[in-house]
């Protein structure tokens, strides 16, 4: 095999060529390398959320941290909204930030944000009513929201396209009603684990069809309030309450419908974080401290897919916040 340009031979049969995401080898094919579209190669994002001693409690700040470096975050941009407890996804191009609290007339706005510059967020589109506290989970082309508030705890699945700028629609349900559940993508299907009330059940469904949820296992302690992070082949639930925080990291696998399993602590125990995944780590963001006294973490800590250990601390925020969203590039 070779590659020519301008009927220049650019790779030959002998040599290795790479750009982008594309190598071609010197045994003659062509190999394309990409992250899932649920975990980012980049850079974090954690966005929005309750932040002490901010106006109104809350912050519209989004940040950003690489994945390549251990190190603090920086301010990037601005979401419209000044609000947590709202859904995040990630697209291969742009962050998103869906419904919210507290209640404005913009509650059931979908928000997003470029990761190819750093700028604030803008409109585009809306929930199919005024929600908050969802779990989110992303497919290469859409995002979905599933399990948000009021008051009981809804049952909904709704997706919304990245390719348009347009509202979510509501394509399903989970098994039982629950918010502020966590979220985790495979190539194929979302998962949400735990949630309000406290809740030890995995749901799934797949990506391909717009269908109902079903009960596939168990999280190994009930919980609400967790991060999700998602590698290729397990998703993760850090974090959470039961009613303080716990620091437990939890796992599950994606190849088959079993139950979650302990992994690993976090470096301390609280709910409400952001969660983000890269190609090899998953990362934990904010949240809020459950130990007296009671405030939100800046905090950043990552732990690796590889093997099953603790999390490390590996950068701070630049605002202390919980209940806000996390996206990856």
């Amino acid at each position: 095999m070779a590659y020519k340009s301008n009927n220049i031979v650019a790779i030959d049969d002998s040599r290795v060529g790479s750009f982008a995401n594309v190598t071609i080898q010197n045994n003659g094919f062509l190999e394309v390398n990409s992250s899932d579209g649920f975990q980012g190669t980049v850079a974090g994002y954690t966005s929005g959320g309750g932040a002490d001693g901010a106006p109104g409690g809350y912050t519209n700040i989004i940040d950003k941290f690489p994945f390549a470096a251990d190190t603090n975050a920086t301010d990037v941009g601005d979401l419209v909204t000044v609000s947590g407890f709202f859904g995040g996804n990630s697209s291969s191009t742009n962050g998103y930030k869906a419904g919210g609290f507290p209640r404005t007339p913009t509650r059931s706005a979908i928000e997003k944000f470029p990761f190819a510059v750093d700028t604030n967020a803008s409109f585009v589109g809306n929930m199919t009513t005024d929600k908050n506290s969802g779990a989110s989970q992303s497919s290469l082309i859409n995002g979905y929201l599933v399990g948000f508030a009021p008051t009981p705890a809804l049952n909904e699945i709704e997706k919304f396209p990245f390719s348009t700028d347009s509202n979510s629609t509501d394509i399903g349900d989970l098994s039982q009603g629950r918010d502020q559940g966590s979220g985790q993508s495979s190539t194929t299907h979302g998962y949400t684990s735990g949630g309000n009330p406290v809740l030890n059940t995995i749901d799934k469904f797949p990506f391909a069809t717009d269908t109902n949820a079903t009960d596939v296992g168990d999280l190994a302690q009930a919980i609400q309030r967790a991060a999700g992070q998602s590698s290729t082949t397990s998703g993760y639930a850090s974090g959470g309450e039961p009613p303080l925080g716990v620091n437990t990291i939890q796992k599950f696998p994606f190849a088959s419908d079993t139950n979650a399993t302990d992994i690993g602590d976090l470096t301390q125990a609280r709910s409400l974080s952001s969660g983000q995944s890269s190609t090899v780590s998953g990362y934990n963001s904010g949240g809020m401290v459950s130990v007296p006294p009671i405030v939100a973490s800046n905090i950043i800590e990552k732990f690796p897919f590889s093997t099953d250990t603790n999390a490390t601390d590996v950068g701070d925020l630049t605002v202390a916040r919980r209940a806000g969203a996390g996206q990856q590039d």
